[in-house]
């Protein structure tokens, strides 16, 4: 048990050296990995449009 208390105390000590972002970092960080997501979204559902399409066209060939 005494391990586990100083396990506390010492990681207490290291989250007070930690450098937090502003509320304005955070914020400008969050937007530019929702719109990031969003970007990634659409591009691969672009993609497999383009594929599904070929492959449609594939299979009716045959």
């Amino acid at each position: 048990m005494q391990k586990f208390i100083q396990f506390l105390k010492e990681a207490r000590a290291e989250l007070g050296k930690v450098t937090w972002p502003t509320r304005k970092e955070l914020s400008e960080s969050t937007v530019l990995v929702i719109v990031s997501v969003m970007a990634m979204s659409v591009f691969i559902g672009v993609i497999d449009f383009v594929f599904n399409k070929l492959l449609q066209l594939f299979a009716q060939s045959i």
